[in-house]
């Protein structure tokens, strides 16, 4: 058995009556159109899968003293000294 429930959104007039002018262009109605897009975002939702940043830690020995105190710059220059970059 199907049932509808009856709310009330607050929306933009401008998102609003570029809804209404493709309702009539379509010959559908707000419903159809509400009813379609949060089918799509909650479908999406479903199969998006939730980020998860992998661990990248290095046990090194922290900054090397030659480094101490020095700006970025010359960190990344050492860095990529011999690879191109």
């Amino acid at each position: 058995m199907v049932s509808h429930m009856k709310t009330t959104i607050n929306i933009s007039d401008a998102l609003f009556e570029e809804a209404k002018e493709l309702t009539k262009k379509e010959k559908s109605t707000l419903r159809a159109l509400i009813e379609e897009g949060l089918h799509r975002v909650l479908s999406e939702r479903k199969i998006r899968k939730k980020f998860v940043l992998r661990k990248s830690c290095f046990h090194g020995q922290g900054l090397q003293s030659e480094f101490e105190g020095e700006d970025w710059q010359k960190i990344r220059s050492a860095a990529y000294e011999g690879h191109g970059g």
